[in-house]
This record gives structure tokens, C-alpha cells and sequence, in this order.
């Protein structure tokens, strides 16, 4: 599944074709720092956060190979969230975007 919102070959736009999405960034975050996840600790981190858009957004990174769905064999089936190596290799980026916004944070005024 290659939808191309920004329908450019340039690497930036269909990185952010993946990845620009709202949420989808933090959910990344959320996987560097605790691991693997349920949905439901994806939606107790983020209570404003609906249901079908964490679905729809956690669906699109599995789709293009950022996270795996890995089922347990209890009942009724469970599954969680992991990055792949993929997705791994996104750390540095995030790692980026944290430094930026470190820097760059508003003063108060601008909040």
C-alpha cells in the first residue's frame, strides 16, 4: 500500500507520506521509550486521540513496514505494537526533531 499524499519523488515527501501524519510521531516516540505497546497504552498516553484515527495511523506504519503487530496466544487474542528495524532506524530523526524543539521552544508569550 503506497498512497502518495504529496504524489512528489522527492525522499522528504514520501517520508512524510509515513510518517507526517498527526500522531503519528508521537506514537513512534512512545514505542523508543517504553518498548512495545498495546492499544491501549497507546490510547491511555493520549486520551484525545480517537480510537479510529490511532487505528488508521498504527495501521499505516505496519503497512509500510515502520511497526509490527505481534499477537500473544492468550484469550481473547491480544496484540502489540513494535518497531521493525525500519522503524528503528528512524531513532536519530526523532532524536532530531527532539533537539530542535528543545531549541527552539516558544517563549511564553507565544504559547
Amino acid at each position: 500500500m503506497m498512497d502518495k499524499n504529496y504524489e512528489l519523488e522527492c525522499p522528504l515527501a514520501r517520508t512524510l507520506d509515513v510518517i507526517g501524519e498527526r500522531w503519528t510521531i508521537l506514537l513512534l516516540r512512545e514505542l523508543f521509550r517504553h518498548g512495545p505497546r498495546r492499544f491501549k497504552d497507546f490510547s491511555n498516553a493520549f486520551p484525545s486521540l480517537s480510537p479510529n484515527t490511532l487505528s488508521a495511523r498504527l495501521k499505516r506504519l505496519e503497512s509500510h513496514g515502520v511497526v509490527a503487530r505481534r499477537f500473544y496466544t492468550e484469550h481473547p487474542p491480544r496484540a502489540e505494537y513494535l518497531l521493525t528495524e525500519k522503524g528503528r532506524a528512524l531513532g536519530p530523526i526523532l532524536t532530531a526533531l527532539r533537539t530542535w524543539g528543545d531549541r527552539y521552544r516558544p517563549a511564553p508569550a507565544d504559547r
